[in-house]
Order: C-alpha cells, then sequence, then structure tokens
C-alpha cells in the first residue's frame, strides 16, 4: 500500500507517550504508532456499523429467508 505524508496536531500530552513508547521500543518511530493508531480506530468503526446495521435485521425474517427453498426435494439439489 502506497503512503502519503501527512501532518496532524496533537496535544503534547499525546506526543509525550507517543515518545516513550517509541523510547520503550513498542514502535519505531511516531509515524508508526500514529498509523497503528488510525488502522485500529478505523476497524473498530468498521465493527461498529456493521453491529448496528445486524441490529436492524428481523431475526424471524433472516431465518424465514435462509429456510426458503429448503423443504424441496434434496436430491435435486447439484453435488458439491
Amino acid at each position: 500500500m502506497s503512503k502519503s505524508k501527512i501532518a496532524i496536531t496533537l496535544d503534547e500530552e499525546y506526543i509525550h507517550q507517543l515518545d516513550g513508547l517509541v523510547s520503550e521500543h513498542v514502535f519505531q518511530n511516531r509515524s508508526q504508532a500514529i498509523q497503528e493508531a488510525v488502522k485500529e480506530k478505523l476497524s473498530r468503526m468498521k465493527r461498529t456499523r456493521l453491529a448496528k446495521e445486524c441490529a436492524n435485521l428481523d431475526p424471524f425474517f433472516e431465518k424465514a429467508m435462509a429456510d426458503e427453498g429448503l423443504t424441496e426435494d434434496l436430491s435435486q439439489w447439484p453435488e458439491y
């Protein structure tokens, strides 16, 4: 994946914490730490959105859709 440089502004408190993680060799540098944080946050947001969408589903309707066609003769189904 290609990378681009950006400029960000952070509170001094976060910068000190980042620098501490870098000095403890948790991350190679600030950029890696910030990239990991952004990646994790975006992943969590995606999972949250999926969970919200799943909560909107009607379980009875979904089950009925899944069961539709299962009453047919299984001999008519193709073999895999």
